[in-house]
């Protein structure tokens, strides 16, 4: 037999129902994200609690369904809340925790560097910030058209091709750390692969941009 109990007294419980497939009773809850968004979690007594991540408006897309929630996963809770900004980097976790005062307002995955570009580790501050950042080193070359001649070059080292011109890497929402290396908006593969920089969500990413200024403590231990 086939149950369903369901919290949060809102009509987005209703989109829900199309979401939700299986045997054993189920509890939906839907928990407040970033940027307009709601965690679906999908609570099974056989299975455990799993969640997915429901883009507004429109209930048009969902992510990581099957991935298990705790408390160290993605959120923001930091609106309103006082103190001043602290970010911790984990490159064990693969995580960024946001800190206002002592407590904890944000959590999200990060990806960091790489075996041959480790991000360095230490107690740092945020030296610059650019919301619409391109990186003077990484990129495409491109030719005259925009077309795409040679993907994730080194424009130290990789030879330019005849035509080609040097298109920097998108690094939206960043915020410099020491050196070449930041936090940014970015692709996550789900382990360490950047040349150093600390990329986030894009959701994420924009939210420690608003909150963080110049100065803020950045920590990045292992």
């Amino acid at each position: 037999m086939k149950c369903s109990r369901f919290r949060a007294a809102s009509l987005l419980t209703v989109a829900c129902l199309a979401m939700l497939q299986g045997a054993g009773c189920t509890t939906v809850t839907l928990r407040p994200g970033p940027a307009g968004a709601f965690y679906v979690v999908e609570q099974k007594a056989s299975l455990g609690e799993y969640w997915g991540l429901v883009k507004m408006p429109g209930f048009g897309s969902k992510q990581g369904t099957g991935r298990r929630v705790s408390d160290e996963d993605t959120f923001w809770r930091g609106d309103g809340v006082a103190g001043a900004p602290r970010i911790v980097i984990v490159l064990g976790e693969q995580r960024a925790y946001f800190y206002k005062g002592g407590y904890k307002v944000g959590s999200s995955p990060v990806c960091t560097g790489g075996p041959q570009f480790p991000t360095p580790t230490g107690s740092f501050r945020v030296t610059e910030k650019d919301a619409d950042h391109y990186s003077s080193v990484y990129g495409d070359w491109v030719d005259p058209h925009g077309n795409i001649l040679q993907t994730q070059i080194d424009n130290r080292k990789d030879q330019r091709p005849p035509g080609g011109r040097f298109d920097g890497a998108k690094m939206f929402w960043f915020m410099r750390v020491t050196g070449g290396v930041g936090i940014h908006e970015g692709y996550l593969p789900g382990y360490a692969d950047s040349h150093g920089c600390i990329r986030l969500p894009s959701d994420m990413a924009k939210i420690y941009y608003q909150h963080a200024s110049v100065g803020t403590p950045v920590k990045i231990i292992d």
